[in-house]
Order: C-alpha cells, then structure tokens, then sequence
C-alpha cells in the first residue's frame, strides 16, 4: 500500500460552554479511521456532541464529502505508523476503526493505534472471526453493527417486544407491552422477579414520558415497560403479553 498523508481540512470549532460542563470526558477528540458508512455516521454523531473529530481515509472524494462537517479531515494511509505519528493520534485517548471491508487494513490500523498506546480503541468488525482477531490483538471494544442489527431486527420481527438490546454475557434490555401478570398489584409483591427471572427498570404510561420502576410502581393494562435480564428470560416474558 502507498503511504500518503494529506490534510484537507483543519476546521476550528467553539465548542458549547454548556457541554463543557457536563461531560464527564477530559479529552474530547477521537480519531475516526474509516469513513465509509458505519464511520462518517459515528463522526457525525460525535461532533453533534461536541467532540472534536478527526476523521481520516484513503478515499480522496469520501474525506472531501465530509470534511466541512468534521474538525479536521485528512486523506492518509494510516497502515503506516509514521502516518499515525504525523497526524498526531497517538496523542488522542480514543480512536475508532471503522474500516470493515479491508480486514488486512483493519487490522494493521488497530495493531499500530495499539503501539501507539491510544487508551480507548473501539474497531468495527464484519464477521466474528475478524472480530476474535480484534480481541486477541488487544482493541478494547470490538462491535459488529451488521450483524448485531441484524439480531435486534429479528427479536422484533419474531417476538413481541418493541425494542431488544444486548449486552455482555447474555444479558438484553427489552421495551414490551406489560404482561397482564405484571398488572394490577405493586411490583415488590407481583413476583415479576423470582417468577420470571426479569427486572421492571422503567415505565411509561400512554401520554406520559418514561420513569424508573420501584417497588411501589403498579403497572397498568397497556403500560409499556423496559425489563431487563437473560435473553431466555426477557424472551419469554414478553410473550406473555
């Protein structure tokens, strides 16, 4: 691969005082390796929240679509760790791979920001053999937005849940319409838990905005809930509603 390092852009950015106050990040930047869809959606984001972006491809017309958008933009081959070194992203504390469909790339990339010692490395992986890659290299959060989408759409489709959520050691997070066995007495005394294996965390009651759930909480016909707790679990409880 040819090494090429070209800024195209260095835009500065007044950040809101307000979100200065209270984000709880000292280093605000983070260095966007990859442009492509998964990538220029991630910057995007991150500067509506106030975080100065790097962003950074190989693809000339892809840093020019969004360079007045990100802080700073550059055309470079970051494969190279001198490239790395110029743009100066070891001294950032997050980078974020969002190279999937070059896995060699990928995986260079993640390897170099390792070297570098850039504390907070998340990388987009387009299969579970590349992600184990990204896990055994070290990359602290390795996510694989396809496939993981492709996961959540199914509970929806399949199931009765409005939402689903995964996390780590199958753990979800579902959005249902209460069960009637949830309906009618305070939650501390419905036995949702030790029955169902679930946790009621939030409610929202039709017209009104969603609040956390306590014991005292009654659920009502037609409330809908977020519970959480094994996929199993969750699974089966929000088929009975």
């Amino acid at each position: 691969m040819g090494k090429y390092l070209h800024f195209l852009r260095q835009r500065r950015r007044k950040r809101p005082a307000e979100h200065n106050a209270s984000h709880g990040h000292g280093d605000q930047r983070v260095a966007v390796i990859g442009l492509g869809r998964f990538g220029s959606s991630l910057a995007n984001e991150l500067m509506r929240r106030g975080w100065d972006v790097l962003g950074v491809d190989t693809d000339a017309q892809l840093v020019q679509k969004y360079s007045d958008d990100l802080t700073h933009a550059a055309v470079a081959d970051c494969t190279d760790p001198e490239t790395l070194r110029q743009l100066g992203v070891h001294e950032f504390t997050s980078a974020v791979v969002g190279i999937g469909t070059d896995i060699e790339a990928s995986i260079l990339i993640a390897s170099n920001l390792l070297e570098a010692e850039v504390s907070n490395i998340w990388a987009k992986a387009i299969s579970r053999q590349h992600g184990k890659i990204l896990e055994r290299l070290g990359v602290h959060h390795v996510v694989l937005p396809e496939h993981e989408m492709g996961e959540r759409v199914a509970h929806l489709v399949t199931g009765r849940m409005l939402d689903f959520i995964e996390f780590d050691d199958n753990y979800a997070l579902v959005k249902t319409v209460a069960p009637d066995v949830a309906t009618g007495v305070p939650l501390g005394e419905s036995g949702v838990r030790s029955k169902y294996g679930v946790t009621v965390v939030g409610i929202k009651r039709p017209g009104e905005d969603f609040t956390h759930a306590t014991a005292e909480t009654v659920i009502s016909k037609g409330d809908v809930i977020i519970v959480t707790g094994k996929i199993h679990a969750v699974e089966s409880f929000a088929e009975l509603s």
